[in-house]
């Protein structure tokens, strides 16, 4: 067989409430110094506060995810504020037991309200006009559920290696 090595990069849109909360917390930390710099310094502490949990705050609300796909290892990595990378899982395809499309009857009973229970971990862009795929998979000798936004060629790669895992319809 062919070795190839697949990247792909995912964003995940920022929820609508994140620009309004960077907003209020710059605005109450100028208030704050403000009236530490007029009134009494005991206010300046809750103004350089704020500022240090608006930075922690960017940086944890800006989220992208890396897919690679290295021959039969799948690996995702977690990317938090453009800046810092983490990995998340390293997965072997061997122990693969289905991908499908997240509304196929193959992952119906892992859904929410189904039979089996699993540990879910979500790593789409949360975009409406994206198909989100579910990869049921052994991590560890435990089974667990990931949703991931794959494109063309990632699950056309995974096809070839394992033509009746992969379902793309």
């Amino acid at each position: 067989m062919l070795d190839y090595k697949i990247v792909q990069q995912v964003s995940r849109r920022p929820k609508p409430t994140t620009g309004f909360l960077r907003k209020a917390m710059v605005g109450f930390a100028v208030f704050f110094v403000i009236l530490g710099i007029t009134i009494h310094q005991s206010f300046m502490l809750p103004g350089c506060l704020l500022l240090i949990l608006y930075f922690a705050f960017d940086i944890l609300s800006q989220r992208d995810y890396e897919y690679t796909l290295d021959d039969n290892v799948l690996s995702i990595d977690v990317i938090l504020g453009k800046r810092y990378r983490r990995s998340a899982h390293v997965l072997d395809l061997k122990d693969l037991e289905v991908v499908a499309p997240s509304t196929h009857l193959a992952v119906a009973k892992y859904k929410k309200g189904g039979s089996e229970k699993l540990k879910k971990f979500d790593y789409t862009s949360y975009d409406d006009d994206i198909p989100y795929y579910t990869m049921i998979v052994l991590e560890n000798r435990e089974k667990i559920k990931l949703l991931l936004d794959l494109n063309d060629q990632m699950l056309q790669a995974m096809k070839r290696k394992y033509p009746e895992k992969i379902i793309l319809s």
